[in-house]
This record gives structure tokens, sequence and C-alpha cells, in this order.
């Protein structure tokens, strides 16, 4: 018999949504046989005056968001940095020929060419249902770490937004906990003596990510309106939703109010017990400064965890159930989900709760997918690989008859080899009789698993939407979990993975807030 993965654990509680009915979306013999009478392709003589106009419109409000100085000052940063991958990547007398491969050129490129870049190639590592597999696990090895800037800079910063520092705070340590591209994190302590992190955003950054940004949606528009056939790829609109989101990264209210939102959720379902996520200070964040509580926990797949849960496996048990059901009740619940759930995201903290923290990646599910999950969630509850297949088909865009028996089948041998892949756990007895743990977690394997869900539909002629593939991959994190946390635990019948706040008794039906009301719209993904 299979023994069911939780790659689609949160299916649990879906299943008390009614099923409606489902079937294939298989195409006529009227469709097939239209599908043969190509329809002629747009070509630029059929491009009206309005439209360049537009067009002309979107190139002149780029250059203004960029502003004067930005788009030299990123001109020269792009040669050096293509200079420098040329270089990396030229085969020289006396050095041994790198490695060469399109992808890894590329990542090499965006990588130096700083903030944008490094962003859109977490983008593209994150959407297997986008990208081709090769530049997808390519650009896992994209990473968002930079060398800090002085903190006198940051500390002018914090003082433009809050005011000298001495008003506000008994310390901020000058040396960072982290640096990324766009923020860096200090440790501080407010005069009331509460223990916080502070995020700070490096100054410049936005006029390079205005101009970057401008650069790539008109690059995109100027594109389309060259080749109109192409704008069936929806190019410049995924350029332009990628471009919104990533200003509004810019703005650390937003990732606040997300932090607050979390909490409340908590709160209003009597989680904080099990779980929290940082207490937000309102009066000492702005756009770019962000202050919040700090967490005194460790990773969930920490060594010292790792320690804790071999000595007393229920600590384990109990973490990554509280965590799983949580994540989940939160899709279901939420207008959001926490799009990011890997482990240094997941604090187990000193009373054994679970602290969510960095909502700056969040995902909505358009109400299309949402229903397709539930489907897909009541026909795994069920080992329904058949229906699995048919609420996948619901999901994505066919373009073809579909073959659900066929389909079903792939599926099955999909999830019979998540089922087995296990982590490898290293346990050693220590010279005072304890136990120590260490854990080798490839998250590349996270993204391999994806992409052979991602390969085996489109083999059968589907393209899921990319909120699918993100909530999947959260699910795959907690998957791995399980496995190395509570390697015992049956989640469909262990009572910890049941949902709080649910009277089973009066067999309600669970009523979602995800996913959009009213007209039907695109995934919104803040990255």
């Amino acid at each position: 018999m299979i023994v069911l993965p939780t790659a689609l654990c949160f299916v649990q509680y879906s299943t008390r949504i009614p099923r409606k009915s489902i079937s294939p979306l298989p195409m006529s013999t009227e469709s097939r046989k239209s599908s043969g009478n190509r329809r002629r392709k747009k070509s630029l003589s059929d491009r009206t005056q309005q439209e360049a106009i537009a067009l002309i419109q979107d190139v002149i409000q780029a250059a203004v968001d960029a502003g004067p100085r930005a788009g030299p000052v990123r001109t020269f940063q792009a040669y050096r940095a293509f200079s420098e991958t040329f270089r990396e990547f030229l085969p020289l007398p006396g050095r041994e020929v790198p490695t060469f491969s399109p992808q890894k050129v590329l990542r090499t490129l965006f990588e130096k060419l700083g903030a944008t870049y490094i962003k859109l190639g977490q983008f593209i590592a994150s959407s297997p249902t986008l990208f081709p597999k090769e530049y997808v696990l390519e650009f896992q090895k994209c990473l968002d770490k930079t060398d800090p800037m002085e903190w006198s800079i940051i500390k002018g910063v914090i003082e433009k937004e809050l005011g000298p520092i001495s008003n506000s705070f008994e310390f901020v340590d000058a040396t960072p906990i982290a640096s990324a591209s766009i923020a860096q994190v200090h440790a501080a302590r407010l005069k009331n003596g509460d223990d916080v992190v502070i995020k700070v955003q490096k100054p410049g950054i936005d006029g390079s990510l205005k101009a970057d940004l401008g650069f790539i949606y008109v690059t995109s528009r100027v594109l389309e309106f060259l080749q109109p056939d192409w704008e069936r790829t929806s190019l410049s609109a995924i350029a332009g939703d990628i471009r919104s989101s990533m200003l509004e990264e810019l703005d650390f209210e937003k990732e606040a109010r997300n932090t607050e939102e979390f909490r409340r959720f908590l709160a209003e379902n009597k989680l904080l017990n099990k779980a929290t996520a940082p207490k937000v200070y309102r009066d000492f964040t702005t756009k770019k400064v962000f202050t919040m509580e700090r967490l005194n926990g460790i990773s969930l797949l920490d060594e010292e965890t790792i320690s804790k849960v071999i000595s007393d496996p229920t600590i384990g048990q109990e973490a990554i159930a509280n965590a799983l059901n949580i994540w989940t009740e939160s899709v279901m619940r939420m207008p959001w989900f926490h799009a990011d759930v890997h482990a240094g995201n997941l604090l187990l903290l000193e009373d054994n709760r679970i602290g969510f923290i960095d909502f700056g990646i969040v995902g909505r599910v358009s109400d299309k997918t949402f229903q397709a999950v539930n489907e897909l969630s009541t026909a795994f509850s069920l080992g329904d690989f058949k229906g699995m297949a048919e609420a996948l088909c619901n999901m994505g865009a066919a373009d073809e008859n579909v073959d659900t028996d066929k389909f079903g089948r792939d599926i099955e041998m999909v999830l019979r080899r998540i089922a087995t892949v296990q982590p490898d756990l290293t346990v050693a007895e220590m010279s005072n009789g304890s136990l120590v743990g260490a854990i080798d977690f490839d998250e590349t394997e996270i993204t391999n698993l994806l992409l052979e869900l991602v390969d085996v539909t489109e083999d059968n002629g589907l393209k899921l939407p990319r909120e699918f593939g993100l909530l999947v991959k959260q699910s795959l994190y907690f998957d791995r979990y399980l496995k190395i946390l509570a390697p015992e635990m049956n989640v469909a019948s262990d009572m910890r993975s049941k949902f709080w706040g649910i009277d089973d008794s009066k067999g309600e039906d669970v009523q979602p807030t995800n996913g959009s009301s009213g007209e039907e719209k695109e995934v919104i993904i803040d990255v």
C-alpha cells in the first residue's frame, strides 16, 4: 500500500469544504478541427497609433521613476558586471577552464548586477511552472548575501528616519546580524529594555531598483510592440507584476503589516500558546526602518534542535505538528499565506513554541486555483489519483485532450518518489553520554521534487499557475521536517495534526478567506 506523503498535507483541513463536481477538460471535436486553422500572426503593421503612444508614455514614465542619476550609474555598473563575468568564464593560459553553461553564466551575471537581479534570480528559482528546469536549479544558488555597509552609513539612515539613536535605543549593535542586497539587520535594545532587531534599508537601493526594473519592463514592452504575437506569452504583464511587487518590498511598512496580521490571526484563533511572530514596534518603524521583537530561538533544523529531538522525540513531534497545523490553517483562513517557510524562517523558541519570521514573501491564491486545490485535497485524502489528475486539469491551462487515467498513474509515481526520499541524519554520543545530531538537508532536493511534479503536468499537456507551485513547495518543506523531526508520526491519524478552533461535532463547513472575492484575478506574489 502506498504511504501517502505530506506534500499536500494541508488537504486534511480543506476536505471539510463541500467538493464541487469536477471533470477533465476534454477538447471537443470541433475545437480540435478549428485548432488546425492557424490564426494569422499579428505584425508590427497591425499596431495602432494609440498603442505607440502608450509605449512612449511607458518609456518616459520609467525614465522619470529612475531619476536623472540612476540610469547612467546603473549603466556603468552593468558594464563592469558584464566585463567581470566575461573574464571569469574566459579560458586563460595556466588557469583551469571554467565549467560553462548559459544558466551558470546568467546566474553569475545576476549576482554581480546586484539587488534587482538577485531578486529576479530568486523569482526564477521559486517559479518552476514558468521557467526551464535547468535555470530553476541553477538559480537556487543565487545568494542574497552582500558585504555589510559601514555602521556610520546605516546609523545615518536610522537617525534620518527615527531621530537620534540615543533618544529611542539603549544601544544598537554596530555589527549586523545579517546583510542582504536590500537591507541589513542589527540587534538593539529599546529604552524600555525590550530586545529588538532593526531591519535597515541600504541607501540608494531604491534608485537602482527603479532604474533596473524600469529598463526590464520597457524592454519587454518594446519586444511585444515589435513582435505583437509575443503578447500571448504575457511577457510585459509578468515584468510589470514583478516590478510592482519588488518596488513594494522597498516599503518596510508593508512587511510590518503582514507580520501584524499574522500575529492577529494567531491571537484570534487562540494559537499564541503554540506559535508567535515578532511584535512590531510601530513608533520605530518607517518605510526604510523596521523594528521588531527579537525572538529567542534556533532554526527548525539547527543541530541544537536535532539534538533536542533525539533526546526527547515529543519535542520534535509537537513542534512540527504545531508549525504544520498553523501554516495550513493560515492558508485556509487568511487572505494570503507565508510563501517562504524554509527552516531559517521557522524557529524553535526557548519555550518550545514555533516562531514564524520574515513575511516579505507572501502569496495569494485566485478563486479558481483555490477551488481546484480543495478538489485535489479531497482526492489526495482518498488516494484517488485520477481525481487528483482531474483537479489539476481544472486548475491549469490545458491545450489538448488530457488522458486523466495516464495522468493519475504519473502522479502516483511522483508521490511514491516523494514518500521514499529520506534525509541523512547523523547521531553521535558525546563523552558525557549525551546524544547530538546533525542533518544533511539539501534545499535543491525540494526543488527537484517540485520539478518532477511540474514535468508530469506539462508532459500531460497542462500548465499550472505559479501560486500552486508555491503552495506545493511549502508543503514539501513540511514533508522534509516531518521526516526529520517526527519520522514515526502519522499525520493522517495523529490527534496533534487536528486543527484548533473547529468544532467537529457541529459538522461546520470551513469558509476560507484565501482566494480572491468576486471577479477572478491573477495571483499576486510579493517577492
